[in-house]
Parts: C-alpha cells; structure tokens; sequence
C-alpha cells in the first residue's frame, strides 16, 4: 500500500465518522470534517481534480464556522435536539442561480487546468459547496443536494481510479438519504 492508498483510506474512515456524526447533528461533527478535508484535498489534488481539491480546502474552512453556528443554535434548544432552520425561498432561488452560473464557469476553467473529468467535478464542487452552507444553516434540504452532489462524486472517482473515496462518496450517497428522515422526524424548527 502506498501513501495515497493510506490517505484514502484514513479519509474513508473519518468520512464515515463525519456523517454518522452528522445525522446525529454533533458539533463534533466539524472537527473530524477539518481531518477529513484535508485528506480528501490531498488525494484529490494528486489527481488534478481541482474542484474536488478546493472543495476540501473550502471544506475545511466551513468546519469553523459551522461548529460555531451549531454551538450558537445548540445553546438555543439544547446540546441533544437537532435544530432546524426554515430554508428561504430568497435562499433557494440564489442557490440554483449559483448552481448553473457556477457549473457553467467551473466546467470551462477546470478544462482548462486540465482537469480530468471537469463535466462531473464541477457541478458536484457547487452542490457540494452550497450544500455545505446549507448545513451550517441547518436547512434539512441539504440533504437533497447531498444526495444528488455525492453520487456525482462516486462517478467522479471510479472514473479517476480513486475507490476507496468512490466508497466513501457512496456511502455518503446512503447516509444522506438517511440523514433527510432521521431529520425529518427528530428536528426541531428554530
């Protein structure tokens, strides 16, 4: 085994940590999401998948600031409620705006990096990075995004030879689904 195998499967195993964590709506959730997306940048950036290697990076980021709006939301209903947000309709509209402006864009100078499979790394990076944003809201559509974003991410690594992560996105694919009922039945609006 090499130290790419070793980093995708490090990234499997805290992946699947993150999203169980993640169902659960644990703040810890975003500090196994800060090792996650490291590992996944990195494995993704040895491929010269670039959307998927910035995605991480914004991964990464997004760890911060969502452990700390979920900590301000946890104080608000308590530590073991999933709380829940409304998702605007001003939110949506703009979302699926940037989904197309952004695939659009993305396609074309991911291309040009020369980037292997820009037709499946981009949109899935702009679903994944307005279903992470969604997250930090707690919108329980976030799950919907996620589904539709991970299964183009499977796609994107069988593609790339990547395995282990097309094991992990796919397990991503279930938990999503997953996610959205156990949401649905536990949440609580804010």
């Amino acid at each position: 085994m090499d130290i790419i195998q070793a980093i995708e499967i490090f990234a499997f195993v805290t992946g699947v940590a993150y999203v169980v964590l993640e169902i659960l709506q644990k703040n810890a959730m975003w500090v196994v999401g800060i090792l996650t997306g490291v590992a996944c940048a990195y494995s993704f950036a040895v491929q010269r998948s670039w959307g998927m290697t910035g995605l991480n990076i914004y991964y990464v980021v997004m760890s911060v600031i969502g452990l700390i709006q979920w900590r301000k939301d946890s104080a608000a209903v308590g530590e073991d409620v999933i709380h829940l947000r409304p998702l605007p309709k001003k939110t949506a509209l703009w979302s699926a705006v940037a989904f197309v402006v952004g695939s659009l864009a993305l396609t074309w100078a991911f291309r040009a990096l020369g980037d292997t499979v820009s037709e499946l790394d981009a949109p899935a990076t702009v679903l994944s990075v307005i279903a992470t944003w969604w997250l930090t809201r707690s919108y329980i559509q976030q799950w919907m995004l996620w589904v539709v974003a991970d299964t183009l991410t499977t796609a994107l690594c069988v593609v790339n030879g990547q395995y282990w992560m097309a094991l992990l996105y796919l397990a991503y694919v279930a938990s999503a689904v997953y996610g959205y009922y156990h949401w649905k039945k536990k949440g609580v609006e804010l």
